[in-house]
């Protein structure tokens, strides 16, 4: 099965249309998968709901998306550092879902284990209670939370074998790994590809299994989320 495609508007063929669930990668500016979301821009597909850790920053990253109006709800732990998001949700014009960050990852791996739910302490006697079936195990009272499984997942990574292995690099893991496996189809954008058996078994995160479609994303400008700088000392 051919797994590289020449680029990002190839690899989306056939499968996005309006109101779909996009698991995306990421966390922040950090390994997040630029050329797949600029695409999914271009392509106009609109209604969709996605997971992701958050909505990246104004105008960058989701938040390109936010700006065009294609995302009607977003499933995500922490949004302070986009402006759009807050002003679109304030005005009820997104619909959130706002899920603790371990959740929302062990929501993921369990909706990609096959797991349809599984039951954590996270969020009882809170708002993210609310609505859900809670539990009683050794008297503890526990919450219900649903797996996630999704129409598609966009993740980003470092190298890749042309069988779709892949290896991310260092803290561009994050939510990568566990969004990967929680959709139907997983397209994969990465920095360099290399053949088949040049990584080593035991240095792989990802296998390729997972991995339906291949692009190769560089060159990347390394972009800063949020810049804190010292002030000059006077002498």
């Amino acid at each position: 099965m051919e797994k590289l495609y020449s680029n990002a508007e190839a690899a989306f063929e056939g499968l996005l249309f309006n109101g779909m669930m996009i698991c995306a990668g990421g966390f922040g500016l950090c390994g997040i998968p630029e050329r797949l979301i600029d695409q999914l821009r271009i392509s106009g597909v609109t209604g969709l709901t996605v997971v992701s850790n958050n909505a990246g920053i104004d105008n960058e990253g989701l938040g390109k998306l936010l700006r065009t109006r294609q995302i009607s709800k977003m499933i995500a732990s922490y949004v302070g550092e986009n402006k759009e998001f807050e002003r679109q949700y304030l005005a009820g014009e997104l619909e959130v879902e706002f899920c603790p960050q371990g959740t929302l990852a062990e929501r993921c791996r369990a909706g990609g284990a096959g797991i349809p739910g599984f039951y954590t302490k996270t969020g009882v006697g809170t708002i993210v209670a609310e609505g859900k079936e809670t539990k009683i195990f050794d008297g503890q009272e526990y919450l219900l939370e649903r797996g996630i499984f999704a129409d598609l997942a966009i993740i980003k990574a470092w190298k890749a074998d042309t069988s779709g292995n892949l290896i991310f690099r260092k803290t561009a893991r994050n939510f990568n790994e566990p969004m990967a496996t929680s959709a139907k189809i997983c397209i994969a954008e990465v920095e360099e590809i290399v053949p088949t058996g040049s990584l080593g078994p035991d240095n792989v995160h990802l296998p390729g299994i997972y991995v339906k479609r291949l692009i190769v994303g560089s060159p990347y400008e390394k972009k800063i989320e949020s810049r804190t700088v010292r002030q000059k000392e006077i002498a």
